[in-house]
Formats: C-alpha cells, structure tokens, sequence
C-alpha cells in the first residue's frame, strides 16, 4: 500500500471484509488448547461479518465445536512482497447459521465461491459466521491499528427493502448491466476489464468480482432502500461514463 495514501481504517476493513476470498483460520485443539491455523474459504454477510462453509469431518470444525473461539486472518493478495498490502486479524466467535440465515448465508457464499455448488448439500457441511469481536488492522508501516465490531461492521438498521431485494438486484445487474459493471471497475477502481458481475450489495457499498479478483464499490452515502440503490448506481455510472 502506498504510504501516501490516506487509510480510514473502517473503511479499508470493510473492503477487506467484502473482498476477501480466502483467510488462514485458526482454531484450539481440544484438550491440549494449541492453536490449529488452516486455509478456508471466505464470504461475508451484510453486515461484513465471514461466513465459512465447513465440513463436520475437518479438524477446524471440530475445534470449533469444541470452543468456537477462532481467529481469521485477511489480506489483500498485493503483488510483490505481501508485508506491504492491508490485512486483518479478526478475533471472535465461530457459530452455526441457522433459520432464514442459513439461506442468506448460502445465497451470499455461492455467489462468491459458485464451484461450492458442488458440495453445499452433502450432509456434512454446514455454514458458520465469525460473530466478531475485535480487529487487528495493519494498513502499512506504522499503520496499526484496533477497530471494535461497531465500527467496522455495516448498520444494516432500516435497510430490510433493500435486503430482501438483494437476490433481485443482482441478478438483474448481472443479466443487464454488465456493461455498467465493467465500467465501475475500470473507471471508478481503476481495475483491468474483465466479466465484472455483482455477487452482493448492503448500504455502504456493492460487491464486485471476476474469476479471483475482487472489487468494492463504496457508495457516495448510506443506502437503504431499493430505489435509492437505482439512483445510486445510475449516477456512478454517469460518472464513471463522464471519465470514458
């Protein structure tokens, strides 16, 4: 990361959050309490909060049905050496996904890891969100520092229509707007073109992704109702046209 450049701490760990494909999980071993690291793939709630989709039959798993206290580390996947880019320890608490979750976390997973649909129904797997407790952010030399969970994680207070639409939404900026997506990601993130589809939204921003590289688009302000998301999106991509 350049040093030039301004961090807002909360911010980048929400992009980090949003972005992040893969973390090394670690986990206790029964017993003797030794720490278990392992690499797991990641996707995020809403809210930002990991959600894992894990096997009963893997040793993380059972450690964490022994104690669900884990730690998950993030980083941004820079080219070079990897000590320069932004990464994360997020501290907390591992627990099952259960009820109309489960299907939020699932839809959520399966948009960012689509080959999971091989395997998400064997009996054995299971979803769990890392319920957070603290983060450790290192954004550079010198640039470190602790976030507590509500600074960090998305209110999501008020946006329950924008939610529900979720699945909607990006299944219709994927079918019609890929054109708009790409757009977004190579005037307004300065990323390389590419098949740039939506794999989610919240109020603070949308998801982005093209095979393994991923994006974030924050949005101007809050957002949390369908119609204020169309406005939104409609006026990034003015501005993103305005920059061709």
């Amino acid at each position: 990361m350049d040093p030039s450049v301004h961090v807002k701490p909360a911010r980048l760990t929400r992009s980090l959050l949003g972005r992040s494909r893969q973390g090394a999980l670690a986990t206790l071993m029964p017993g003797s309490g030794d720490p278990y690291c392992s690499l797991v793939n990641v996707a995020s709630m809403p809210d930002g909060s990991p959600v894992l989709l894990i096997s009963r039959l893997a040793i993380h798993t059972m450690n964490i049905l022994n104690d669900p206290r884990v730690s998950l580390m993030l980083d941004e996947r820079v080219p070079g050496d990897p000590l320069e880019g932004a990464r994360i320890m997020l501290a907390g608490a591992a627990e099952e996904v259960q009820g109309d979750d489960a299907e939020l976390a699932r839809r959520r997973y399966l948009a960012a890891h689509p080959s999971a649909e091989d395997f998400v129904g064997f009996k054995d797997f299971s979803f769990f969100r890392i319920v957070p407790k603290d983060v450790h952010l290192v954004a550079g030399f010198g640039r470190i520092v602790d976030i507590a969970p509500k600074d960090f994680l998305t209110d999501l207070t008020g946006a329950e229509a924008m939610l529900e639409a979720e699945p909607d939404i990006v299944a219709h900026m994927n079918a019609d707007h890929a054109d708009t997506m790409n757009l977004y990601a190579t005037k307004l993130l300065d990323a390389g073109a590419g098949a740039w589809r939506c794999t989610g939204c919240d109020p603070e921003g949308l998801d982005m992704q093209d095979d393994r590289r991923t994006l974030r688009l924050d949005f101007p302000q809050r957002i949390t109702t369908p119609g204020a998301l169309r406005k939104a999106l409609k006026e990034l991509a003015e501005q993103a046209r305005a920059g061709v």
